[in-house]
């Protein structure tokens, strides 16, 4: 393969507090087409509290979020700085910068834009490429499906398409220390975004070895533990 797997060192991952207590400092990346609801699902997890001139002008945008979940009795306390990468073709150039370091990214597509959806590998392969460490842990999110129920059906990306997919991609997957799944989301409604970001949580530390085993699906996740019981967040 073109690119080469680097995992990370932990040092730069994990820092000590004055309590004694860890913090995880993890960089997302999100990925997709323009116009699929990218900026729109940040702002619905991170609300309003960040700024959005740079992505049209520099092609990407950060924001940062303090979480804390609890996996097997240990709380783990997290801060994800997500980058925001722009779609459009104009700034295919620039956005290999941007990719370098990260420890996941969200692939989101429009669930009535067939053509954002069969995008998808392409974005994956420009994850590995210049990421720095290859394979990384991925959720893959259906984005609109508040405007699914009107849309003209031949528009619409079937479920079954989408898990197909992520079935062959956890093929190819197989040896990484991580599942990729699908959720159906909403920017307007929030369906799933929560849910979203504690699957990576628990997914990125497995990846890093710090917890035994991967979950297979949010539904074995929230089973072990349940995200309205661990999460706990604050905006900066």
């Amino acid at each position: 393969m073109f690119w080469k797997k680097k995992k990370p060192k932990m040092d730069k991952v994990v820092k000590k507090t004055q309590d004694g207590s860890e913090n995880y400092f993890i960089k997302l990346v999100l990925m997709g087409d323009g116009a699929v609801g990218k900026t729109s699902l940040r702002r619905n997890y991170l609300g309003m509290g960040f700024t959005e001139e740079h992505i049209m002008t520099i092609g990407a945008d950060f924001a940062a979020k303090d979480v804390s979940y609890n996996f097997n009795g240990t709380n783990y306390n997290i801060t994800y700085q997500i980058w925001d990468l722009a779609g459009q073709s104009t700034f295919n150039s620039v956005r290999s910068m941007y990719y370098k370091g990260c420890f996941g990214g969200l692939l989101v597509f429009d669930r009535t834009r067939p053509t954002s959806f069969e995008n998808i590998t392409n974005w994956l392969n420009e994850l590995k490429k210049h990421s720095s460490r290859g394979k990384v842990p991925i959720i893959i999110l259906g984005n609109k499906a508040d405007l699914v129920e009107n849309a003209d059906p031949s528009t619409v990306v079937p479920d079954e398409k989408v898990e197909e997919l992520v079935k062959k991609l956890n093929e190819e997957y197989a040896d990484e220390r991580f599942h990729i799944i699908y959720l159906s989301t909403s920017a307007k409604t929030g369906l799933n975004v929560d849910k979203a970001f504690h699957f990576m949580a628990a997914s990125i530390l497995s990846w890093l070895g710090v917890l035994d085993h991967p979950p297979r699906s949010i539904e074995e996740l929230e089973e072990e533990h349940p995200i309205e019981e661990n999460n706990k967040e604050t905006d900066q």
